[in-house]
């Protein structure tokens, strides 16, 4: 089979898994780690070989831009603790614990070595955790706790990652500063991903044409990523200074068609690298379980396992630790301040401990490692491919497969925090509209556009003083949404009659689906409030 025919059959795959896994309420990237798992046993399949070097650049940042253009500073502050707790104590008791571990089971893997594969399985994907939780509408403060983790554990580990990495192809005792090195690292990568940012900025502000601009925003993320690799930042820091400077100072750039489409584009990349990184994975295996004897099977299998309690393990006794600890200073040292800090429930901390799942970092970090190819292969790459995916087969199918019926077992419920932050800037932006029109006064146009945002004012603060519920505001978003499909209709019924052509229909369908994305409240009727 050629490349090309790959590459559209793995995009298949994922599509129907990915449609699959949402009808049921699965994880989709639980579904891909099973569809790796099976091609990694199903006799012909084609042995793909990723150039290592590329690996991580290729899967990665983008998937890491995504979501840290996301991130919320503001929230990310309110939870440093718990974030700096998850991403640096937990990212290295995981590393110590698996690294002991696999040394037992396997005396003659180096110490370096252990190391890599620790830092390897030890960042946690937030991203199958939240595709659960995002469903059942969690407490907000938990999607947040989640979410950051993913971004700073990843730097954590990945900077461990790459000193053991490089000590143990050398074979030089590993005498590392730890502290400069940090600071270089980390605090350069800040710097330099503001500054890269900022250039960004400057440089594509002339780009009107959007396939153009896309490709630029892939283009610089890859940039930001190799630039700060090669000489010696933290790619991971870089990135994610580089996604949270641009989330500031892009959006008041950038008008609602090039918006839309680069959404639209990102998130089809990411769901593309995520197929590919799964399966390629599994295509990699096959070698693998050829190239095992009798007894490397049985002590590869035995050291796969091993490493996978230990990863799940590890992660639920610092949570429990760390829930207790705080429950006990919260009641004998109560907090002072405007802002005081909440313990967490019993259940949080169960399912903050149970979102652990492993994903596509580990996946890449391990595709990352020399193989036989190269001029140094990296020692026991083998095993460390092997314990990789299977901490990342076992996290997601077990524990994603779990998650929901813990969610639903202790009701964790949204707090409602975003919602009411949506409604507020609702009000007030129709509000700023409005002044803006009392500039106007003369204008035939000014009537017909004050009834409007006046009735978004009325609407918003109607919502705010009787809850996200109120069926004034729900009966509103019906009203809009049903005149969106009133106005589609009639658009198409204008090109099937010939009335129009494409260029007419497609100019007003992107006025259409503006005029939807301004409905004031973005849901679906439900049995509690069904449309009349």
């Amino acid at each position: 089979m050629g490349i090309f025919e790959l590459v559209i059959a793995l995009l298949l795959i994922g599509a129907v898994l990915a449609l699959w896994s949402d009808k049921v309420g699965v994880p989709y990237p639980a579904a891909l780690a099973l569809a790796g798992a099976g091609l990694a046993l199903l006799p012909g399949a084609p042995v793909v070989m990723l150039d290592p070097h590329l690996a991580l650049a290729l899967f990665v940042a983008p998937v890491l831009l995504d979501a840290a253009f996301d991130a919320s500073p503001r929230d990310l502050r309110d939870n440093l603790v718990p974030l700096i707790s998850l991403a640096l104590v937990v990212v290295f008791l995981t590393i110590v614990a698996v690294a002991l571990v696999a040394r037992r089971i396997i005396p003659d893997l180096s110490w370096p070595a252990a190391i890599t594969l620790g830092a390897i399985v030890a960042p946690p994907d937030a991203s199958a955790a939240t595709a659960v939780l995002r469903r059942l509408r969690p407490p907000h403060r938990l999607l947040v706790i989640l979410e950051g983790e993913s971004l700073f554990n990843d730097a954590s580990a990945l900077l461990v990652y790459r000193l053991a990495a490089a000590a143990a192809i050398s074979g030089a005792p590993a005498h590392w500063n730890i502290v400069p090195t940090l600071l270089l690292t980390c605090g350069g990568g800040v710097i330099a991903g503001w500054l890269m940012a900022r250039a960004y900025i400057w440089i594509t502000a002339w780009v009107d044409d959007i396939p153009i601009s896309i490709i630029l925003q892939f283009v610089g993320t890859f940039a930001v990523w190799l630039i700060a690799d090669r000489i010696g930042l933290s790619a991971i820091i870089t990135v994610i200074s580089y996604a949270m400077t641009l989330a500031r100072r892009v959006p008041g750039r950038v008008d609602a068609r090039h918006r839309i489409a680069s959404y639209a584009v990102w998130e089809v990349a990411v769901f593309v690298l995520n197929v590919l990184a799964f399966v390629l994975i599994g295509l990699q295996l096959r070698p693998i379980i050829g190239r095992m004897a009798g007894s490397d099977w049985h002590t590869y299998a035995q050291c796969a396992a091993a490493v996978c309690v230990t990863v799940i393990v590890v992660r639920i006794v610092w949570v429990t630790l760390y829930g207790i600890a705080l429950r006990w200073k919260l009641k004998h040292f109560p907090p002072r301040g405007s802002r005081p800090a909440r313990a967490p429930t019993v259940g949080v901390g169960l399912v903050v401990s149970w979102s652990g799942m492993r994903g596509l970092v580990t996946l890449a970090a391990a595709l990352a490692l020399p193989d036989g190819s190269a001029a140094v292969a990296f020692p026991y790459r083998d095993l460390i491919v092997l314990c990789a995916f299977c901490v990342v087969l076992c996290t997601l199918v077990v524990q994603g497969l779990t998650l929901r019926p813990l969610m639903s077992r202790f009701g964790l419920k949204d707090d409602g925090s975003v919602d009411r932050e949506v409604r507020l800037a609702r009000v007030e932006t129709a509000r700023a509209a409005l002044r803006e029109l009392e500039k106007e006064r003369d204008h035939p146009a000014v009537d017909i556009l004050r009834a409007e945002y006046e009735a978004r004012v009325r609407s918003g603060e109607l919502m705010r003083s009787t809850g996200s519920s109120s069926r004034a505001g729900t009966r509103l978003t019906q009203m809009q949404l049903r005149v969106v499909a009133a106005q589609r209709q009639m658009l198409l019924d204008l090109r099937t009659r010939s009335v129009i052509g494409d260029y007419a229909f497609h100019a007003a369908e992107e006025e259409i689906d503006l005029l939807e994305l301004t409905a004031d409240e973005r849901i679906k009727p439900g049995p509690e409030d069904p449309a009349p």
